[in-house]
């Protein structure tokens, strides 16, 4: 069989043990982003927290009467939270080319650095300038390990198994987060116990600095430096003895000669060519479909949510634990089955499972929490509450949760790979700045509507997907020009010569 033929046998190769270590190593970055994604949420409803940066929303807090939809509807809280975002957004703008100069694995260094100095500034932050001045650097890591984690996976595996081995960046970011509501847990009973939290957001840090020293650059990252000696031995080590790497190194280097007679302009022909209108398209439909479907800021506000909702301090922190936990397996889950059923399948499993529990949990909200929150809820439809919310975790963490790394990694040509997955990361924290900003304060104004809003984007995106995304399942990333020349619509941007009219001087 002929290198290059869409195949996932194409190359052949195994799953070694060495590009299992490597991916996983690489992958440990999630942790960074799952950290800081865990700890917002719990650190803002702790009371030694709230008296030194935030006493306004304590004091209404104490409020005999007060609509419980919005205790915590703060411009200055929600930007302790968004600040990270709007900083990683700036820096994932950059690390395109950062990635492209320094290699995928200078690049996870650099956010691990920076995350490291972040983490040490918010735990030891004496004013509001000094918390959010830490945030922003823990935003410009996140930037750096976003842009270049996904990338190195999806050069990395082997075609039949890169949906598996990219969704453990996910997998790690679950864990970050799962962590980071255990130690708020623990923490949250001390006066001095937010810094903890905080602070150890530069444990993941040293995890990825400490583990990207052992690693090898990508094979196409190093042709694109010059360094062929070095791509054809870092395949030998990943692929294993029975794989045709000779065949791979030269589509690989293929695909860099195409890339390198137009490498400059890669962000302006990935706006203004008609042949990447897909790739455009699907480098914002997939941040829009993670961040509208309402579970990212479930995830980042969940112990505030739990509070609103009549749950105790403890018990609200305890219900982000259950569902961090829940996610986490799901995110299990996803790896066995994203490279048997494909990418598709779980869109639509995902979606179905969402609106339903939004839909229930709204109702349970509206119908028996009052108008404004002010009835404490039975604890049956309390309980019931949490496990609606754990459910929706469960479909988000095993389709749609892994998927914003995995398709964006997988569908752009090298040519404007770099470009392609910076616009994405940068919309994907471009819309967390937005969500994380807004909100509470969307909150307080739809109130128990607001799921119920999230779960009409969930069937529209989904609907989208489901009609103008091919299937990517086990194709090699040097074949994937040919998913977009089959579809029945992406044809006529990629199909009928359009690749060649694009790459022309007048074009």
């Amino acid at each position: 069989m002929a290198a290059g033929d869409g195949s996932a046998s194409a190359y052949g190769g195994e799953l070694t043990s060495s590009v299992l270590i490597t991916c996983l190593v690489a992958a440990s970055g999630g942790l960074i982003f799952g950290y800081d994604i865990g700890i917002s949420g719990g650190v803002s409803q702790m009371k030694p927290f709230l008296e030194t940066f935030f006493p306004k929303v304590l004091r209404r807090m104490a409020e005999p009467k007060r609509n419980q939809y919005c205790i915590f509807d703060s411009h200055a809280l929600t930007s302790f939270t968004s600040s990270l975002y709007l900083a990683g957004l700036v820096s994932s703008l950059a690390a395109g080319r950062v990635t492209r100069s320094l290699g995928r694995r200078g690049t996870m260094l650099a956010g691990g650095a920076l995350f490291l100095a972040g983490g040490a500034m918010t735990g030891g932050a004496v004013n509001l300038a000094m918390l959010i001045a830490g945030r922003m650097l823990l935003g410009f890591g996140v930037g750096f390990t976003n842009q270049a984690t996904p990338l190195y996976l999806a050069e990395m595996a082997p075609a039949r198994w890169r949906g598996s081995l990219t969704v453990a960046f996910q997998f790690f970011l679950s864990l970050g987060i799962l962590i980071a509501n255990l130690v708020n847990y623990g923490t949250a009973r001390h006066t001095w116990g937010w810094r903890v939290s905080l602070g150890l957001a530069g444990a993941p840090a040293i995890v990825i600095l400490v583990g990207a020293f052992f690693l090898t650059d990508t094979p196409s990252s190093f042709v694109m430096r010059g360094k062929a000696d070095l791509a054809r031995t870092a395949l030998l080590r990943v692929r294993g003895p029975g794989a045709d790497v000779d065949a791979e190194l030269k589509d690989i280097a293929r695909a860099v000669e195409t890339a390198r007679s137009s490498e400059e302009g890669a962000y302006r022909r990935l706006f203004a060519c008609r042949e990447y209108r897909p790739h455009l398209t699907f480098a914002f439909v997939m941040p829009l479909c993670h961040q509208l479907s309402g579970m990212m800021v479930l995830t980042f506000f969940s112990p505030l949510v739990f509070r609103i909702a009549g749950f105790g301090s403890n018990a609200a922190l305890m219900g982000a634990v259950i569902l961090a936990a829940v996610k986490f397996g799901s995110l299990i889950l996803s790896t066995l089955i994203i490279d048997r059923y494909g990418r598709k399948v779980l869109v639509m499993a995902g979606a179905v499972i969402m609106v339903v529990c939004q839909v229930a949990i709204s109702w349970i909200m509206g119908a028996q929490g009052g108008k404004s929150g002010e009835i404490p809820l039975p604890r049956a439809y309390g309980l019931a509450l949490l496990v609606l919310t754990c459910v929706q975790g469960a479909g988000f963490g095993m389709s749609w949760a892994p998927l914003i790394w995995v398709i964006p990694g997988e569908i752009f040509p090298l040519e404007i790979r770099s470009a392609g997955q910076s616009v994405s990361v940068s919309a994907t924290l471009g819309l967390t700045f937005v969500q994380t900003q807004t909100f509470l304060a969307l909150l307080c104004r739809l109130k128990y509507a607001t799921f119920a809003y999230y779960a009409s984007w969930v069937v529209a995106m989904a609907a989208f997907v489901m009609v103008f995304l091919p299937e990517t399942k086990g194709v090699p990333l040097e074949s994937m020009g040919s998913i977009w020349e089959r579809h029945w619509y992406w044809k006529r941007f990629v199909g009928n010569g359009q690749r060649v009219q694009a790459s022309s001087p007048s074009a």
